[in-house]
């Protein structure tokens, strides 16, 4: 089944115009993901890659039917462009931009919420379903369908996860990418329930990093899981006042410290792993088989 996306969502891109959304936009479709419009005011009646574009948002949902939007504009434009996919019914705005305005986000969050919209991001990869749907900026060369979630704040760790669960055999479900911002539309407490429901994902794989509380926050909902869940946080040696990579991740004080992060998630019952390789020993501890058979990678593909 999958969650979030799958080979029956009907994407939009806003922002499809640009030169990084026309070219996120072929990868996607090269993919298999049904992106089945575009939109960038006064260019309605364009193509790009065959897609037909739209002045709004309104007027895509009305023509094609779309449900979902990844969007691919500068920042300061984030937040009128998602609140206008969230008012024009859509159940899922993926947000690629980094560096929201923090007062943006929250306006965002509130939107939303009212609309019934779950929103990705900001600073996010993506989310990606193997072999059914890709949405955003995920290179799809180490991702196989499989029986494995995985919840990040970081892009290149969701790459590195699912290289270790491809390799290993198990695959994965869903991959989602939740964004490395300091204010997220969606939580691990919102998606984690999710994957907990979804009958073809039998462990959930989460990783964080340093800065926020979002992680500790997790604690109800790995508690309340009734599918294991591997954890694994990034940022143990980093030091505090240092942002490192994302906007979120920086130690401020005593908040957001990896030890803090990792005590509040084996406390809850997750999995702890302090490597990658430490996922698929543990999950075979578990009791779970892979999926496939393990894969290594030759010649830049993933094969047996």
């Amino acid at each position: 089944m999958a969650i979030l996306v799958d080979e029956n969502s009907r994407v939009l891109v806003q922002g499809v115009t640009g030169r990084t959304g026309r070219f996120h936009t072929g990868r996607m479709l090269s993919y298999g993901t049904r992106i089945v419009a575009g939109t960038s005011p006064g260019k309605g009646g364009q193509e790009v890659g065959g897609v037909p574009v739209y002045d709004t948002v309104a007027e895509a949902v009305e023509a094609t039917g779309a449900d979902v939007s990844v969007l691919f504009l500068p920042a300061r434009f984030v937040l009128d462009s998602a609140v206008e996919a969230c008012r024009a019914g859509l159940r899922l705005v993926v947000v690629v931009p980094e560096h929201i305005p923090v007062h943006d986000m929250l306006r965002l969050r509130e939107e939303s919420q009212k609309a019934g919209t779950r929103v990705i991001g900001g600073n996010t990869a993506g989310i990606i379903s193997p072999g059914k749907c890709n949405v955003g900026i995920i290179p799809p060369l180490a991702f196989e369908r499989g029986r494995v979630g995985t919840l990040s704040r970081s892009g290149s760790i969701t790459y590195y996860i699912a290289d270790t669960l491809t390799r290993s055999g198990y695959g994965e479900s869903t991959c989602v990418g939740m964004g490395g911002d300091p204010v997220l539309g969606s939580t691990y407490n919102d998606l984690l329930p999710l994957f907990d429901t979804d009958d073809e994902t039998d462990a959930v794989v989460i990783t964080g990093e340093i800065g926020g509380i979002y992680e500790e926050l997790a604690v109800p909902a790995i508690e309340s899981m009734t599918k294991p869940v591997v954890a694994m946080i990034g940022g143990i040696y980093a030091p505090p006042g240092k942002r490192m990579g994302h906007a979120g991740a920086i130690v401020e004080g005593r908040m957001g410290t990896a030890k803090n992060k990792l005590e509040a998630l084996e406390g809850a019952g997750a999995h702890i792993a302090k490597t990658f390789e430490d996922i698929p020993r543990i999950l075979g501890e578990l009791g779970l088989e892979p999926a496939n058979e393990p894969h290594v990678v030759e010649g830049g593909r993933v094969g047996g």
